[in-house]
């Protein structure tokens, strides 16, 4: 993204709400691989270590998708539960994040589907942020964190999602259409007029010398 115009092609630094993994040695790597294994075994020690490890990011990720924190600590108990159902299941096949991180969604769609109707009525409540810093991120990538799902908050449900999708799980358009089930237009619209309100919002909440108001 290029520093001078941080708008051109991608909302402001949505990209960085992604939770990046650290840059583990290669025996650290091995390690976390053997828990895995030891997981998807159904080891509880290390099933428990891994949940622990994940937390931030499953939660982190709740709160991107929905609007406001009444029902993050919900959604992502019933994420960690779909998780230690779904481990057996896992084969090894592409980055273990991103296994994790459609788990993740495809719960967070799921009780919104059941629960229609609450983000609505929720969307005038005080918002109390519950994004979650996780041990690898400096303070001022969780205060910035922070400050993009208060403009996430502003935006549709739809474009919101579309958004999510694409910038922080990285899928492609054709991808988001087939997991939220609309036609592949649907999303690049849904893609278009996010990242217009989203640089309008962040244009608004600047001060007079492009400061945070």
């Amino acid at each position: 993204m290029s520093t001078d115009d941080p708008f051109s092609r991608r909302p402001p630094s949505l990209g960085d709400m992604r939770s990046s993994g650290s840059q583990a040695t290669v025996a650290s790597r091995e390690a976390e691989d053997a828990r895995l294994a030891a997981a998807v075994r159904g080891q509880r020690a290390a099933t428990e270590a891994l949940l622990l490890e994940l937390l931030p990011r499953v939660r982190n990720l709740v709160r991107y998708l929905v609007r406001g924190d009444s029902d993050v600590e919900d959604i992502a108990q019933e994420s960690l539960i779909a998780l230690v159902r779904g481990l057996p299941t896992y084969r090894g096949e592409g980055r273990f994040h991103g296994w994790v991180d459609r788990v993740v969604v495809r719960t967070t769609f799921a009780w919104l589907k059941r629960s229609r109707g609450r983000e609505a009525r929720y969307s005038e409540d005080p918002v109390e942020l519950l994004t979650v810093p996780s041990d690898e991120a400096p303070a001022d990538e969780y205060l910035h964190r922070r400050h993009l799902v208060t403009l996430l908050d502003r935006l549709s449900t739809e474009q919101r999602h579309a958004l999510v999708l694409h910038h922080v799980l990285e899928l492609s358009v054709q991808e988001i259409s087939t997991e939220l089930g609309v036609p592949f237009e649907t999303v690049r619209s849904r893609l278009r007029l996010g990242r217009t309100a989203l640089r309008a919002l962040a244009s608004d909440a600047e001060g007079p010398e492009g400061e945070t108001a």
